[in-house]
């Protein structure tokens, strides 16, 4: 029931204000903090990526010409950019990871049943990383090139829902077969990655918490067959492997038993050569497996378009990952409202009908059902096709 509210603070009521509190109480983030709180900051940073505003001072624009449903949109504090560029260079910003932490938790077991094309009850997981650039000028700490500055997100993509259960942020010289090192290997999970983290001392390490991975070969990868398996070569397969490595170092960092498949893209007529330790799927089934790994690249050319995380309001370390983190928290929390409210448009088009329905006062359906803002959404704007479920 419509009381008043306007659509900001209707989205407000998806959070848990307790739990944010608990977040900023863990590293004392309203400390001598008079006016301006963490969840103050929290809310504009949010409305920023909410409205695809440009900087700081279009933020400040845009609220104080709203000053008088500022309260009811739940921000306390006064707006002024040096406030929050302030809060942002100086507020913790492991207080937004840990709170994107509990909106994906809570996103995950929304979507725990959720359809990624194949019947499969095991988790599986897309691991891949993005290179944001920087001017090295900037934001010099973010160590890259001797020419630029450059930072990665490292994601761990829950493909039920295109949740990431992990994120990383690091300068942009982090390989990312380290990040491996940090991740904690969930049992009966499956991890499917590209080649860059073929490095097998770390996969065994995945073996041996009792993880499966799929992953690509390189072509100097010195691999023995032990015997074959029968395939359909209809289906792309071209053979099913069990091998064993052969190289000095590879054989005592992976000593078990791998499985390779040899799989011919009927689309491109390219040859890919996977290496597995998943040995009861069907051939046709690891091929398939690593065609859902492009879920994770999408993610990240979801994001990159339609939040605002490649030009940032602040240049300091802590400044860029505030931003990631709440920028992480609101595509979460737009995937947690799509399903709390069992709508059927994509995130897509709920970010535009958010991004000109934020100050109206109306139930948050009547804005997913109304003809009228539809037809301003997909006139104003080209509809891609990304996450449409």
């Amino acid at each position: 029931m419509n009381q008043g509210k306007t659509i900001f603070s209707q989205i407000l009521d998806f959070l848990s204000k307790h739990k944010f509190r608990q977040c900023v109480d863990l590293y004392n983030g309203n400390y001598r903090v008079r006016s301006f709180t963490c969840f103050d900051q929290f809310l504009c940073m949010a409305f920023a990526q909410l409205t695809y505003r440009e900087s700081l001072r279009d933020i400040e624009c845009c609220l104080r010409a709203m000053r008088e449903k500022l309260y009811h949109m739940g921000i306390r504090g006064k707006i002024s950019r040096s406030t929050l560029a302030y809060a942002n260079e100086n507020r913790d910003w492991r207080i937004y990871c840990d709170f994107a932490q509990i909106l994906i938790h809570e996103a995950r077991q929304l979507y725990a049943n959720e359809d990624f094309g194949l019947e499969l009850d095991e988790t599986v997981y897309a691991l891949d990383s993005s290179t944001i650039d920087l001017c090295l000028s900037v934001f010099p700490w973010a160590h890259f090139r001797k020419t630029k500055s450059a930072i990665k997100l490292h994601t761990l993509l829950d493909l039920r829902g295109n949740i990431p259960s992990f994120v990383a942020i690091t300068d942009g010289k982090v390989h990312d077969v380290n990040i491996l090192d940090v991740l904690m290997p969930e049992p009966g999970a499956i991890y499917v990655m590209d080649k860059a983290y073929l490095d097998f001392e770390r996969l065994y390490t995945l073996h041996q918490c009792s993880a499966f991975f799929v992953t690509r070969a390189k072509i100097n990868t010195a691999l023995k067959r032990l015997y074959s398996k029968p395939v359909d070569k209809s289906t792309g397969i071209r053979c099913d492997q069990v091998v064993v490595l052969t190289g000095f170092y590879a054989k005592k960092d992976y000593p078990e038993k791998l499985r390779r498949v040899k799989f011919l893209d009927p689309d491109n007529g390219k040859r890919l050569v996977f290496l597995t330790n998943q040995f009861s799927f069907p051939a046709e089934t690891i091929a398939a497996l690593y065609k859902c790994r492009w879920q994770v690249e999408l993610f990240f050319k979801w994001i990159k378009q339609h939040l605002r995380i490649k030009a940032f309001y602040g240049t300091s370390e802590n400044a860029v990952k505030t931003q990631i983190w709440i920028a992480i928290s609101v595509y979460v929390l737009v995937a947690i409202i799509k399903k709390r409210l069992k709508t059927d448009l994509s995130l897509y088009t709920i970010l535009q009908i958010f991004s000109i329905t934020l100050f109206e006062k109306m139930p948050i359906l009547q804005a997913f059902t109304d003809d009228a803002y539809k037809n301003t959404i997909t006139s104003g704007h080209i509809q891609l096709n990304l996450f449409d479920s």
